[in-house]
Formats: structure tokens, C-alpha cells, sequence
């Protein structure tokens, strides 16, 4: 009884670490979009970022987009929402 309640208790800590591990991870990501966006690199902070690569897979699916930085070589793809055009 004693055994099982064991696997329990570390099956539930694995399953709250993953979580957390995946919430910090998402926020990194985010932040990282954020300096993107605001026009500079996120590991340099130097304006040398740009758009390297962007891709849809049709009209309702999120885009890829690849950035790089031209000053220290940081690169990263991010998936956001696009806004669909199909149809219109």
C-alpha cells in the first residue's frame, strides 16, 4: 500500500514539474517575441535582428516565423496566430 502511494506522490511531482518546466519555458519564448518585436535581439540586445524565414500552412494555421541576428548569430522560430485571409 505503502509502495503504491510512493509511485503516486513522485508520478505527481514529475507531472508538476513537466507543467512548471513548460510555464517557464512559454514565458521565455514570449519574452523573447517581445524583443523581437520591439526591434532588437533578445540575447545581444543590439538592432540586428531580422525575419529569415516565414511560413503558413493555409488560412486558420499559426505562421512559423525564423528570426536571426546578424551580430552574435542568435536564431529562433517562433509559431504565432496569423490573422486568415481565405476567403476574403
Amino acid at each position: 500500500m505503502m509502495d503504491t502511494l510512493y509511485l503516486l506522490l513522485f508520478m505527481l511531482i514529475i507531472l508538476v514539474g513537466s507543467v512548471v518546466t513548460y510555464i517557464y519555458y512559454l514565458k521565455d519564448k514570449k519574452e523573447q517575441l517581445d524583443a523581437i518585436k520591439r526591434g532588437f535581439c533578445p540575447r545581444c540586445h543590439h538592432n540586428a535582428i531580422e525575419l529569415t524565414d516565414q511560413r503558413s500552412g493555409g488560412c486558420s494555421a499559426p505562421k512559423i516565423l525564423s528570426f536571426e541576428c546578424t551580430a552574435c548569430g542568435y536564431a529562433n522560430s517562433f509559431s504565432v496566430q496569423g490573422g486568415g485571409g481565405c476567403g476574403l
